[in-house]
């Protein structure tokens, strides 16, 4: 990590709090911050996250931090309001450098930030089980339901464009036109399967800038290992707000769907094993409906089903345009990685295309169960 344990300690000694460092180790399994887990020896047991933020990957580090100290601000206040549990442990605490900032920046250039430890929480990197599925799309759902009515502008783009299919095939396009590796010979079927979805693939987009669909506050990050579950599987907090920025919910929706409909792994090179587990989609539509029926719109409802198509085909042509510009964004393992990933997720959009009636009759099916039970 290019940091050892004085250095480590030094930092800690920046931010405010009481008692003596017992230990400092790596913590999780993350790849773009360092993580470490800190123990103080005051007889409290009291322990903490300390992170190196990558600003390589997010340049504007105040711009992140007041991005999440309003989303922290704003959840701990909903809930301490429905008295459903400390608020402490049901969204993230930063702790405050002992000058009163979010973060800090050694003279190094890194920049630091602490949150408090929650003791007594899980979280699993695949879903196995309808309950699990369910809680993921309850944790998410809640999350947006509790920042409806925050206003989205009071955020700036951490990542700009992020989930802009328009500029993501713009840059599939200056790829194709370059061609540094002299690969887009070989991949012209898979060219041409984009191509004929792309018109298709703006509709969120076109729908958000003709005033339809809501900006609001996504996370952006909706995989189920970024939500925190209790001893008992229940939802304790989403995590990893570094993304969280203005967007439309529908991106949100699709990227979770994306990451436990499919039954293959990201990379698998056996297309014919990507499949879709409908129960697993069952499931948590009905988790994410329960948290959100009540103040969605009826044109983000809709749009829910093009942002379970758009997400892995976007994520595709991501993958796809790393290949052919020569694997520099994503890490790979072997030539062809970036490639095997972007036909896994095209496969998986031919999944969903197969299934598209299943998939509309559960959203419809689910929306109208939680319409009734709100009304």
């Amino acid at each position: 990590m290019g940091i050892n344990k004085p250095q480590v300690i030094q930092v800690v000694n920046i931010f405010f709090i009481e008692g003596k460092v017992q230990y400092v180790k790596p913590f999780g399994s993350g790849h773009i911050n360092d993580t470490y887990k800190v123990k103080i020896s005051d007889g409290s047991n009291r322990q903490y996250l300390l992170q190196r933020i990558n600003h390589h990957v997010f340049p504007n580090i105040e711009g992140l931090m007041n991005n999440m100290t309003l989303v922290l601000d704003h959840l701990k206040e909903k809930y301490e309001a429905q008295k459903k549990g400390s608020s402490t442990r049901r969204s993230l605490t930063i702790v405050p450098t002992r000058g009163g900032e979010s973060y800090y920046r050694d003279e190094k250039g890194n920049y630091w930030r602490m949150f408090v430890f929650l003791d007594g929480t899980k979280s699993y990197d695949i879903v196995e089980k309808k309950e699990q599925a369910r809680s993921g799309g309850k944790a998410f759902g809640e999350f947006q339901s509790l920042l409806s009515d925050m206003d989205a502008t009071k955020l700036i783009e951490v990542i700009p464009n992020f989930h802009n299919i328009r500029f993501r095939m713009d840059n599939l396009r200056k790829a194709i036109r370059e061609d540094k590796k002299n690969r887009v010979k070989d991949v012209t079927d898979i060219l041409n399967f984009v191509m004929e979805r792309e018109e298709g693939m703006h509709g969120i987009l076109k729908r958000g800038e003709a005033g339809e669909l809501p900006l609001r506050i996504t996370h952006n990050d909706t995989k189920f290992n970024n939500v925190l579950l209790d001893k008992d599987d229940n939802v304790q907090c989403v995590i990893d707000l570094d993304t969280v920025m203005p967007g439309y919910i529908a991106y949100d929706f699709g990227d979770a769907i994306r990451t436990i409909i499919n039954t293959a792994a990201e990379d698998e090179p056996e297309l014919e094993k990507v499949r879709l587990n409908i129960p697993l989609y069952q499931a948590y539509v009905e988790g994410y409906l329960s948290q959100t029926k009540s103040f969605l719109t009826d044109n983000e409802i809709t749009s829910l089903l093009e942002g379970v198509f758009l997400l892995p085909y976007m994520i595709g042509v991501r993958f796809l345009t790393d290949y052919l510009e020569g694997d520099h964004y994503y890490k790979v393992e072997y030539p062809e990685h970036n490639l095997v990933r972007a036909k896994t997720q095209f496969k998986l959009v031919q999944e969903m295309e197969m299934h598209k009636n299943e998939l509309k009759d559960i959203l419809i099916e689910q929306s109208l169960k939680h319409e009734k039970l709100n009304s």
